[in-house]
């Protein structure tokens, strides 16, 4: 670090502390005594060999260039908080990938336009003329997001003093078809035809464009691709970039990088890749082929006038199969021979469950086909629950807030009936009126303050949905309970129209006076705040199911669980029942969600000895863990190098996230190549080499250990540590997982780091990790990635950060992104092994030094 640098940081204002995590069933708030802030970059999760920004809202990756010793790295940035809006184009330079130098704003948006992702490149030949062949312009190429009816299209800026200051071009946009879903333009050099390229996406279309232009300015359609593979949600993001098969130069393939959100592998946000050949005009993926799933016994096929000896409740799944789509429902496709069961009887709104007898397990999977509505199975829920008796606080019925008062401008004068204009479908509140504060959209604040009461009972009950914003933070979306003037309870939503029940217990408080109230104080993204049926009581009110899903039940629990992916087209799914052999179980199609996609398909239940693979499965990803996305590349890098880059994070709770002042990270900077991998051709990625900069002179080591139905901790105090670079080789014996425990200690937390010997997959367990509660869909699911042995042997390379677990399996063809938040004092690493031995040939854990201080 120069001493330029250290300088700046010296001269950088403390920033506030880490904001408070707020769960729904939120724990009395004590005073707290007032403490000096940390210094920038020691605060509690932040990424010490991870790229943030200082303060504020960081996501894409945008403009990825070198030139003249730097690497660029533009990001999405919002210069006024840590939520997403605002949007504009950070910036920080680095001569090694590793250490960051942040610079100021570099584009930024306006009274007209937000400023969207994009790519930069070095016009080295003037082409455009904003500079000189002497001194050539560095040229951004980024989505112009117009404020006023929300076109999207493409636009330039420009600058002659290696990126510091830039101009937007007069004549933008360049390309503009109109579109409210075209963005994210990644533009290089075609030396073939002396053109610069540009592969952009038609993002709903599932589509990625290619442009041509000699100019930049002035740009030709050459061709689309798509849509394929994986469809789950919106394409953003395209990269194409040309890679030697196994370092041979006289065999070159193009890849084709698309991110994906939501539908990723992990759930919510991925990036998947194409490999095939581009001939100046096309990219033509190589063909995979069609698929066949295994073999087995039907179980269900839905193929009879009525379910059988399946029984059902409600009304949603009709008297019998359905021939395929029903009244009011889009083409349903994917289903096999005639019928399938359908929920979407009586629309979305309806519900029901459809259940099959008792049978014994004796296969080693269940196959089936899904489609209908991502709303997956909640832990702890019910399936259906009647309001808590009690004292009802407010129901807002009858068209008015009676004694409540209201400020601001986000409650309006009255309830509202539900969903209110541009805002997507509000389900799960009672009666005919709630408190909404979309009113006018996400803009509007204000609060809405219950008369006093007394504190008679054990419990308040109250239905909420909408943004997570805790109360605490800056632009907090929550309800609070106040008592002498302070607030000692507060919950916030979880970023869902759907309201759903929480609690607090207030058995201390009881006699005292008390009043409730509503603060809507967001502006951004979730800035809004859903609420109804506040009652007192001497319950708790149990959160109800709003999935839409097919369950494994076995001993009355849920053991397995599958969802739809937002799509009318049903795709395979599959159930590992080996732990469950010789058991009774019971499969059970749940359609418990009344709201928008709440209904769920189910077809082809099969008992198999091997799992069938959705259309997720068989697509190929860049990374298969829940925490990268909008991975683009760097142009001009030096020496043919291909170095990629991706956003650490998931628009699935990428918004809740309990860091401050920042929110964002990027992922550690990778080298990619293409290898031939059991036979086919793979992308495969490894940390920069220059990370290894940051590594303590000595590395903790073991070799020869074997671990047999246990975990050991590395007991070396340099295994310990926030900040690791891990390499393990193990040698496969008969144990069915076995690999590395990080970030272990306080109350028992660990993030897991395993090799499944049984289904050849590398897996990162993140549900014990530390701080989870956040929001529903962080702590739910293990990401697993297919890894071979090779020789009878896994290599692992593991990067332990404040608040990340990067994972590299084999020569990188698998590689596992997850957040972790744990306690500080969680800095222990252990081996382990379960349902058998297993032996680490060698293993070296190197301290990283920090690229702040």
């Amino acid at each position: 670090m120069s001493s330029a640098r250290v300088s700046r940081h010296a001269r950088m204002r403390l920033m506030a502390a880490v904001a408070t995590v707020c769960a729904l069933s939120a724990a009395p708030l004590a005073p707290q005594a007032v403490a000096a802030d940390p210094p920038p970059y020691s605060e509690t999760y932040r990424p010490q060999f991870h790229f943030t920004p200082e303060k504020n809202w960081m996501n894409d990756p945008n403009g990825l260039v070198y030139y003249k010793g730097e690497y660029h790295l533009f990001y999405q940035y919002n210069p006024n908080g840590n939520s997403w809006g605002d949007m504009s184009w950070g910036h920080a330079v680095s001569k090694d990938l590793v250490h960051w130098e942040e610079l100021p704003l570099a584009l930024s948006h306006d009274d007209d336009e937000m400023v969207f992702s994009g790519s930069a490149v070095v016009d080295v030949n003037n082409t455009t003329g904003f500079g000189t062949r002497k001194n050539p312009p560095m040229v951004a190429i980024y989505t112009s997001a117009y404020k006023d009816g929300g076109k999207q299209a493409q636009s330039l800026a420009y600058s002659t003093d290696r990126g510091r200051t830039w101009t937007k071009y007069q004549g933008n946009p360049v390309i503009d078809i109109g579109s409210e879903n075209f963005r994210d333009p990644k533009v290089q050099w075609y030396a073939p035809t002396k053109s610069w390229l540009m592969t952009v996406s038609l993002s709903k279309e599932h589509k990625v464009q290619f442009y041509s232009s000699k100019n930049l300015k002035d740009w030709s359609l050459l061709s689309e691709f798509g849509p394929t593979s994986a469809t789950g949600g919106v394409w953003e993001c395209p990269d194409l970039f040309p890679l030697a098969v196994d370092g041979d130069k006289k065999n070159i393939k193009w890849v084709l990088v698309v991110n994906l959100n939501p539908g990723g592998i992990a759930g919510g946000s991925g990036s998947q890749y194409f490999i095939g050949d581009f001939d100046g005009k096309k990219f033509t993926a190589e063909d995979k082929g069609t698929y066949t799933p295994p073999t087995g016994t039907v179980m269900q096929g839905f193929e009879g006038a009525g379910f059988g000896d399946w029984t059902t409740t409600g009304t949603a799944f009709g008297q019998g199969p359905a021939a395929g789509s029903v009244d009011w429902q889009g083409a349903v496709t994917g289903f096999e021979g005639k019928g399938l069961a359908n929920s979407f009887h009586g629309g979305d709104g309806a519900t029901g469950t459809l259940t099959s007898p008792s049978f014994t397990v004796d296969s080693p999977y269940l196959n089936f086909k899904i489609g209908g509505g991502r709303h997956p199975h909640e832990a702890g829920t019910v399936l259906g629950a009647s309001p808590p008796e009690g004292t009802v606080l407010a129901d807002f019925e009858g068209g008015t807030y009676g004694d409540w008062t209201a400020t601001g401008d986000a409650f309006g004068t009255a309830p509202a009936a539900g969903t209110l204009p541009d805002q997507g479908q509000v389900s799960g509140f009672l009666g005919d009126g709630l408190v909404n504060t979309f009113l006018n959209g996400d803009s509007t604040t204000g609060t809405l303050t219950s008369p006093e009461f007394t504190l008679d009972k054990k419990h308040i009950n109250f239905l909420i949905g909408g943004g997570n914003h805790p109360a605490g933070s800056d632009h907090a979306t929550a309800i609070e309970l106040l008592v002498d003037g302070q607030v000692v309870r507060s919950a916030t939503g979880k970023d869902a129209e759907a309201l759903n029940w929480a609690s607090w217990d207030v058995g201390d408080l009881a006699g005292k006076k008390a009043r409730i109230r509503i603060v809507d104080d967001s502006t951004g993204g979730w800035g809004h705040l859903n609420v109804d049926h506040i009652v007192l009581s001497d319950t708790t009110a149990p959160r109800v199911s709003t999935e839409t899903s097919v369950n494994l039940i076995v001993d009355g629990e849920v053991v397995r669980s599958a969802t739809g992916a937002d799509s009318e087209t049903l795709d395979w799914s599959s159930f590992d029942l080996r732990p469950y052999a010789g058991k009774q179980a019971r499969i059970q199609v749940v359609d418990m969600n009344s709201g928008g996609w709440g209904h769920v398909m189910a077809d082809q239940f099969t008992a198999a000895d091997k799992p069938a693979k959705s259309v997720l499965q068989r697509a190929d990803w860049t990374d298969y863990g829940k925490d990268y996305y909008a991975a683009v590349s760097w142009e001009n890098a030096p020496v043919g190098k291909r170095y990629m880059i991706g956003w650490m994070n998931n628009w699935d709770y990428g918004l809740s996230l309990p860091t401050s002042p920042w929110r964002g990270a990027q992922s550690i900077p990778r080298e990619m190549a293409l290898r031939t991998v059991d036979g086919r051709i793979r992308l495969t990625s490894k940390p920069v080499t220059s990370l290894e900069s940051l590594r303590n002179k000595r590395p903790a080591t073991a070799s020869g250990v074997t671990v047999k139905n246990t975990s050991k901790p590395l007991l070396s105090r340099t295994a310990k540590g926030k900040a690791l670079d891990i390499e393990a080789t193990f040698s496969l014996k008969d144990a069915d997982r076995f690999g590395l425990k990080v970030r272990t200690g306080a109350g028992g937390e660990e993030t897991v780091v395993g090799y499944d010997s049984t289904t050849r997959e590398l897996y990162v367990d993140r549900s014990r990790s530390g701080a989870v509660d956040f929001h529903d869909a962080f702590s739910t699911g293990v990401q697993t990635a297919p890894l071979k042995p090779k020789n009878g042997k896994i290599k692992l390379r593991v990067l332990v950060d404040s608040s990340s677990v990067e994972v590299f399996g084999g020569n990188g063809e698998a590689v596992i992104t997850d957040q972790v938040f744990p306690d500080p004092s969680s800095t222990g690493v252990e081996v382990f092994a379960e349902g058998g031995t297993a032996t680490i040939d060698q293993l070296r854990a190197w301290q990283l030094r920090s690229i702040w201080r």
